[in-house]
C-alpha cells in the first residue's frame, strides 16, 4: 500500500458515526473485515465482494449468491462511481437499485450500501469526505462457485412480460414505475405480430405469477390482502423487485425487446 492507500484500523468503529481527517474527496470503504481508504489522485480501483484473496474489501463472505467480485469504485472526473460488476442488484438508501453492470455516482458523505441477496442484505459502509467534513463469514466458502439457486422459473410468454413491465427497473430508470397493461400489450404486440396481445392478457400473466410467488415461495407483497389501500402499483412494483433481487431478470433480458424493437421505449 501506497500512503494514498492504507487499510483502515480494526477499531475504527462504524463510518456512520466515525468522520475520519482526511483531504477532501478521500473514499473510506468497511466491510465485514476490515476496509481501506483511498485518497482522490491515487488511481487506485477499489474492489469488493465475497472473495477475500481477490477484493480489497470483503462483503457476505459466507453468502455464496453474493459475487466474488461484486463491485468496483473508481475515481472519474472528480468523482467516485460504483460499478456492480456481480450479479445481484446493489441497493442505495430507499429503493434505488444499482443492477449488474450499472453505475452510480457516490455523494460526499456517509452512504450505506445494500447487497441484496434473496435471503439478506450484506451492508458495505462507504463515506467519501467532503470539504468540510460532517458524522464474517469461513474462507471456504469465499472461493467457492457462487450460487444461483434463487431464481426463480419463468416461462418463455411470462419472461417477455414481466421484462417489458419492468424496463424501466432494468434501465436504470433512478425513479422507475411498471409500465401500464397497455403499454406491455403494445409492446409485445409489436414483438409478436401473429399473436393478438391484450392488456387483459398481459395482467393475467402477470396476476398467476404474482399468486404462484406468494403461494410456492412465501414471496410477501403480492397479493393485495397483503396491501393496505390504495393498492396502485405496489403488487407489481414488489413482483419486480424480486425479480430483480433474486435474478430471475437481469439486464440480458432486455436483449429480446432491444433486437425486436430497436427503438427505446420512452413512456
Amino acid at each position: 500500500m501506497t500512503s494514498k492507500v492504507s487499510v483502515l484500523p480494526q477499531d475504527i468503529g462504524s463510518l456512520s458515526r466515525t468522520v475520519p481527517v482526511a483531504r477532501p474527496g478521500t473514499l473510506f470503504v468497511l466491510g465485514t473485515n476490515g476496509g481501506m481508504s483511498v485518497a482522490p489522485d491515487a488511481d487506485f480501483p477499489l474492489m469488493f465482494g465475497r472473495n477475500m484473496p481477490d477484493v480489497h474489501v470483503c462483503v457476505g463472505a459466507a453468502d455464496r449468491r453474493v459475487s466474488r467480485r461484486q463491485g468496483l469504485i473508481t475515481r472519474e472526473a472528480s468523482r467516485w462511481v460504483l460499478r456492480n460488476t456481480g450479479k445481484l442488484p446493489i441497493r442505495f438508501p430507499g429503493s434505488r437499485l444499482v443492477l449488474g453492470g450499472d453505475t452510480a455516482e457516490l455523494a460526499p458523505g456517509y452512504t450505506p450500501l445494500f447487497i441484496v441477496s434473496a435471503r439478506q442484505e450484506h451492508l458495505l459502509e462507504v463515506r467519501v469526505t467532503a470539504s468540510a467534513p460532517r458524522g464474517g463469514g469461513s474462507p471456504a466458502s469465499c472461493g467457492a462457485d457462487t450460487f444461483d439457486g434463487d431464481a426463480h422459473e419463468l416461462s418463455p410468454d411470462e419472461r417477455l412480460v414481466l421484462t417489458c413491465l419492468g424496463q424501466r427497473y432494468l434501465r436504470a430508470d433512478p425513479h422507475p414505475q411498471p409500465l401500464t397493461w397497455s403499454q406491455v400489450a403494445f409492446e409485445v404486440g409489436e414483438l409478436r405480430t401473429d399473436e393478438r396481445w391484450t392488456a387483459k392478457r398481459a395482467a393475467h400473466i402477470v396476476t398467476l405469477v404474482r399468486h404462484r410467488l406468494s403461494k410456492e415461495y412465501g414471496v410477501a407483497g403480492l397479493l393485495e390482502e397483503e396491501i393496505p389501500p390504495p393498492v396502485g402499483n405496489a403488487l407489481n412494483h414488489n413482483l419486480i423487485n424480486n425479480l430483480l433481487v433474486t435474478t430471475t431478470l437481469t439486464r440480458a433480458d432486455l436483449h429480446e425487446l432491444d433486437q425486436a424493437d430497436p427503438r427505446t421505449p420512452d413512456h
